[in-house]
């Protein structure tokens, strides 16, 4: 039940532009289009640098022309987006403190348009997904966040063990949740490249979670599209689907574990969970099936 979970999860790739759980089902069959085609860092010397290179997608944004001037705008771009701001009732304080000293993330651009083939049969996919180590430390996530899980289960109707296989894949339980500022990456695609329109939702969403208090800056980081913590969630879902499970009044799905469990639970559930059901199951189809 755990491995088969896993799977189900492995689908969740928080680097994608769409991100995070609700994704969950778009790339278990496609091309894995957010994975860097190569490391993000080189060793000894930091983040890579840009490539100074058109991106592979061809898109007239995504041109070494049009991307050295859209940052050479990015100020402009990044003031620009305080009337939105304040629509959405973030405080000009805020606003001000908070995008200070936002310098553009050109590497991005290289990541974006990236798309490594996604070659590997089902099983073989599985068979990296799943590891005795990453069983091991799923259980003990389990026995160690019990009274949680079981709030959870209650309130939500949402399996276990497919919350902690979540975690597991999207960020090794914690340990992997990526090390770029949200900020500087959302300011960057709602400025930068061929997605601006949908990025610059999630940067003033981003700057919306900062405003309330529900995180720090310092908590906001994780992969270049922007989702963040354990689950990976986008800021956009985040505004969705983050609860305060523990009344603290702040909705922290990065360091408190009962809010990342209770919040992945209900984006489960918004998204479709169906209590009782399992994630999936294998069928026969008929031979000569295109």
């Amino acid at each position: 039940m755990f491995a088969a979970v896993l799977l189900l999860s492995g689908a969740a790739n928080a680097q994608s532009s769409g991100g995070g759980l609700s994704n969950l089902f778009g790339n278990i069959f496609a091309p894995n289009s957010g994975a860097p085609a190569q490391p993000q860092t080189a060793p000894g010397s930091g983040p890579l640098p840009w490539s100074g290179e058109d991106g592979a997608s061809g898109h007239p944004l995504m041109t070494a022309s049009s991307i050295r001037q859209a940052a050479a705008n990015f100020d402009n771009c990044v003031a620009s987006m305080w009337p939105d701001a304040a629509r959405r009732n973030i405080s000009q304080e805020n606003f001000q403190r908070f995008t200070a000293g936002l310098q553009p993330d050109l590497r991005i651009m290289d990541l974006m348009d990236s798309q490594p083939e996604f070659t590997k049969s089902i099983w073989d996919y599985l068979d990296i997904l799943v590891n005795d180590v990453r069983l091991t430390k799923g259980r003990e996530i389990l026995a160690k966040y019990k009274t949680q899980f079981d709030a959870t289960e209650k309130a939500y109707g949402v399996d276990r063990y497919a919350i902690a296989a979540i975690w597991g894949i999207e960020s090794n339980y914690s340990t992997q949740m990526g090390d770029r500022s949200v900020l500087q990456s959302t300011a960057t695609l709602a400025c930068v490249g061929r997605r601006q329109a949908y990025f610059k939702d999630e940067f003033l969403s981003a700057l919306e979670i900062l405003n309330r208090g529900d995180l720090k800056p310092e908590q906001m980081r994780g992969s270049w599209a922007g989702a963040f913590g354990p689950t990976q969630f986008m800021p956009t879902a985040f505004k969705r689907y983050a609860v305060d499970a523990d009344g603290d009044g702040r909705r922290d799905v990065v360091d408190n574990p009962a809010d990342l469990i209770a919040s992945t639970a209900n984006n489960l559930k918004k998204d479709g969970w169906q209590t009782g059901q399992t994630w999936g199951y294998e069928v026969v189809v008929p031979a000569g099936f295109n």
